[in-house]
């Protein structure tokens, strides 16, 4: 058996990854980070990191001109400003009609879709990527549904042939569990990145730091990658 990896050098694939590691092994693992066009490299460069320090093999998708039309705020190409709000504080802001403004146009599902191409043609039997449920957070990013998990998954395993399934271990938990998973599995949270900005250290403002930062809290650890 071996598996896929979807690697964005944060949190949650990082834990993903590590326990893709632990139940089909080093050797049968490999990583895909993929660039669509984000204001920084640093979540790449912490995907390499990862991949390096367990030794797996880490394959980078350049999947930017499909998002050259977009405005979302993580793009290079956007005049639109990251928030410094957390993801409920957004929602409140678009009253929950529509995604917030780091929403990527069907990311995940760009993502999935890409991963196994590349998957199957790796001879792999399962890709896992890391959404979780604070992720959704009403309709911030509806990608990371398991609604959108559940369709997904049937449509890789039906369109592979039902050669290729997905993984959302995280799909029904929050972000602190996922870090109390992690550090059971003793993920190398040290190296990863989730700020969306690209600075020298992290914003701690951005949505994704405000969460990322009380994952840790709950969990009694300070920050691997703030020690």
């Amino acid at each position: 058996m071996k598996a896929m990896v979807l690697s964005s050098g944060g949190i949650d694939s990082t834990t993903a990854l590590s326990l893709a590691i632990d139940k089909y092994g080093r050797d049968n693992v490999t990583s895909l980070s993929i660039v669509y066009g984000q204001k920084h490299i640093k979540e790449i460069e912490s995907a390499s990191k990862i991949a390096a320090y367990y030794g797996i093999q880490h394959i980078q998708l350049d999947l930017e001109k499909i998002f050259e039309h977009s405005d979302c705020s993580l793009l290079s190409h956007s005049e639109e400003e990251i928030p410094e709000q957390s993801y409920d504080e957004q929602i409140k802001t678009t009253k929950g009609l529509k995604p917030v403004s780091t929403y990527v146009p069907f990311r995940n599902g760009l993502f999935l879709s890409a991963a196994a191409s590349v998957a199957l043609s790796k001879g792999c039997d399962v890709i896992y990527y890391g959404a979780h449920k604070d992720d959704v957070a009403g309709t911030a990013y509806p990608d990371c549904s398991k609604e959108f998990n559940n369709a997904m998954k049937q449509a890789i395993w039906e369109g592979s042939g039902k050669q290729l399934r997905i993984e959302a271990p995280f799909i029904g938990i929050n972000k602190s569990q996922v870090v109390e998973i992690g550090l059971k599995h003793n993920a190398p949270y040290k190296f990863t990145w989730s700020c969306y900005e690209g600075n020298d250290k992290p914003c701690g403002k951005c949505a994704t730091c405000i969460d990322r930062a009380k994952a840790f809290e709950k969990n009694g650890v300070t920050d691997p990658a703030l020690a």
